[in-house]
């Protein structure tokens, strides 16, 4: 912690902030901005989110690069442009991540709480052995019939996305974005040509439309799914007729093989 240390300390002087004012805007003691400037005690998550979001740097920012280096310039992708992206996270008694689970009432709570550690912490958590130990996920529960035949109540589970010009035409994901909420839709990747993500619902009577690249929060990897309602197929007749043409040849060659 002795880059956040140094890095806290240059901050506030050159926003010209006293201990005491940058205790106040961070809402915490006087005597804990000037622990941490001395290194005497390490600030939560939620204070550095604070911190990053005050001074406008990026959270990776603040705990590993030297930001009183004149010289310093953020790498390629590590600008803020504004937002502060910040994931917070729960583990297990083995130091595990957990899987955390958004159900569809919280949805507007996760909007405000996402990065705040307490509303994290207070979600329903799983695991699930099967998704393996590479990335972050998280669960939600999604609502309506945009994405048939995956039904209402569904539980999609996504990993997280970090990369969002890296994204895949067709991809699933949960997006999570200040003007829509939490939705499940196709995403179709627009970020460097236009700074927007193009989404589709697989109900084709919903019409596809433009999110722009600003409002997102955090994106979602589809991975897997949960829910209580298997999936109808969708058979046409023809594609029943050729099925049962087929049984009926395979019980011809049974009969001829006798």
């Amino acid at each position: 912690m002795e880059k956040v240390t140094s890095n806290i300390r240059h901050l506030r002087k050159h926003a010209g902030y006293t201990q005491a004012q940058l205790a106040e805007k961070l809402e915490i003691k006087r005597s804990l901005v000037g622990a941490y400037e001395e290194g005497r005690a390490e600030p939560k998550l939620s204070t550095l989110v604070n911190v990053a979001r005050l001074f406008e740097v990026s959270l990776d920012e603040l705990i590993t690069a030297d930001l009183s280096d004149p010289n310093y310039k953020p790498e390629p992708g590590q600008t803020n442009d504004g937002k502060l992206r910040v994931l917070a996270i729960t583990v297990d008694q083995e130091d595990k991540e957990n899987i955390e689970l958004v159900p569809y009432k919280a949805s507007a709570g996760y909007l405000n709480g996402y990065a705040d550690p307490e509303f994290i912490e207070e979600l329903p958590r799983f695991r699930l052995p099967t998704l393996g130990s590479g990335g972050t996920y998280r669960a939600f529960e999604i609502s309506g019939d945009s994405m048939l035949p995956l039904a209402s109540g569904t539980v999609i589970v996504g990993r997280y996305v970090e990369d969002w010009s890296a994204l895949k035409d067709g991809t699933p994901c949960i997006i999570v974005s200040g003007k829509e909420g939490v939705v499940f839709k196709r995403v179709y990747n627009k970020v460097k040509e236009a700074a927007t993500l193009r989404l589709h619902s697989d109900n084709p009577l919903y019409v596809p439309y433009e999110l722009p690249i600003d409002d997102v929060v955090e994106i979602w990897e589809a991975k897997s799914y949960i829910s209580s309602t298997f999936p109808i197929a969708d058979i046409s007749l023809d594609k029943l007729s050729s099925i049962v043409l087929d049984l009926q040849k395979e019980m011809l060659k049974l009969k001829k093989a006798e």
